[in-house]
């Protein structure tokens, strides 16, 4: 059966409700869109600007789509070794072939190194994984890195300034020295921004080789003393304070109104102001130990 009318407040993308809806992400709903794969009424369409008030005669490869289901999140402990990816051309294993096959259909929120490890949060809703993914919402991510090579906590320190590596800006990072085990050093490491490789490619930046990375928490969920491989779900009433204070994620850039489709008798309303994170001041430096920034 069709899903009932289930009406929103005013229209809103379609690509937006139906990552909301856990169908995919939007940027794979987008290219499912492309692909002729979602249709409004038998008839497909052909920009995820599309907007709509409910999901009501949406369908998915001719399937009807189902009323987004409260969001679900999960914790896995993702052991070194797994893409973070659905499949893999090569044929290397991914996250999903160590996921229980009862657990309902989920998307990780961003990703993890072939050889990092620890925390990888899991979760049905599309929207919910933006908004932890995005700088904007300011959500920390905290890791432990084994390296080897020297460094002192002055060093360190200057990453609360920010950095720029190869043309890269990497925002403030708050890492402290937690001991050294012979030639090694453990560093703990809190950010916001969770680019591609920022962990590594910033110690590498001080003149570390990293040779273990276990990812131990994101926002307030922590991995605590899970095994590695084991999976377990948020509960429902720590997600929903969590959301609460949550920062809305900031309209997607250069996605206004104009050229987008109607349906319906709703219209768009003004278009939003992207917000950014703010940049920070500092230039592209070695840290010197003569220089401090503050420590959290």
């Amino acid at each position: 059966m069709a899903a009932p009318p289930t009406k929103s407040r005013e229209p809103q993308r379609i690509a937006k409700l139906l990552a909301r809806a856990g169908i995919a992400s939007r940027r794979e709903i987008e290219r499912m869109i492309a692909e002729g794969r979602i249709a409004i009424e038998g008839k497909a369409i052909d920009t995820p600007a599309t907007l709509i008030e409910s999901l009501h005669g949406v369908t998915v490869d001719g399937k009807p789509v189902k009323p987004p289901a409260p969001a679900r999140l999960f914790r896995f402990h993702k052991p070194a070794g797994l893409l973070t990816t659905e499949r893999d051309p090569a044929g290397r294993p991914t996250i999903y072939d160590r996921l229980p096959r009862d657990l309902p259909r989920v998307m990780p929120v961003g990703r993890l190194d072939l050889s990092t490890e620890g925390l990888l949060l899991l979760t049905t809703d599309g929207e919910l994984k933006r908004q932890l993914e995005l700088p904007a919402t300011g959500v920390p991510r905290t890791y432990r890195a084994r390296a080897y090579g020297n460094v002192t906590q002055a060093q360190l320190e200057e990453l609360m300034l920010g950095i720029e590596i190869d043309g890269i800006r990497y925002g403030s990072i708050n890492a402290n020295l937690e001991r050294r085990t012979g030639a090694n050093v453990w560093i703990e490491m809190t950010l916001t921004e969770g680019k591609n490789r920022e962990v590594r490619r910033v110690l590498e930046y001080l003149g570390l080789k990293v040779s273990r990375l276990i990812r131990t928490s994101y926002g307030p969920f922590s991995l605590g003393d899970m095994p590695a491989g084991a999976v377990d779900e948020i509960r429902q009433h720590d997600l929903v304070l969590f959301r609460k204070e949550l920062k809305p994620a900031p309209p997607r850039q250069g996605q206004g109104d104009s050229g987008t489709q109607r349906r319906g008798d709703g219209s768009p309303g003004p278009r939003p102001e992207s917000r950014r994170p703010p940049s920070t001041t500092a230039s592209r430096r070695s840290p010197s130990p003569s220089r401090r920034g503050s420590q959290r």
